[in-house]
């Protein structure tokens, strides 16, 4: 039995795909400024920046060795041209938002209650 797939659908698909994604300098400024913070105060060692087509992340790690204690991820949404970006913990996700300073502030609170 075929399976219908509507060819819009596929062209959006492979645009993404094929377009990697970045942060903005503004975008930069926010993660750097929170991860100095951290840095600061002994929680994170080290952090790295992959540009995928579709995603961008940015990883924070307690040590250079270890799995990301968390990574903020950014990506275009399928309707429009705003980006999204979520939160994860490990394979989990904490936190979706539209703005990334509205993830940050998720961030900076859930740090702060631990």
């Amino acid at each position: 039995m075929a399976k219908v797939v509507r060819l819009e659908d596929i062209r959006i698909d492979r645009k993404q795909r094929a377009t990697p994604l970045y942060f903005n300098r503004s975008e930069l400024d926010a993660l750097l400024s929170l991860y100095s913070h951290q840095v600061s105060d002994g929680a994170w060692r080290d952090y790295a920046i992959d540009h995928r087509p579709g995603i961008a992340l940015f990883s924070i790690f307690r040590h250079s060795f270890d799995r990301p204690l968390y990574t903020i991820a950014k990506r275009m949404q399928t309707t429009g041209n705003q980006p999204e970006y979520m939160l994860f913990d490990s394979q989990k996700m904490l936190a979706r938002k539209g703005r990334l300073q509205d993830l940050l502030t998720y961030f900076r609170k859930k740090l702060e209650a631990v």
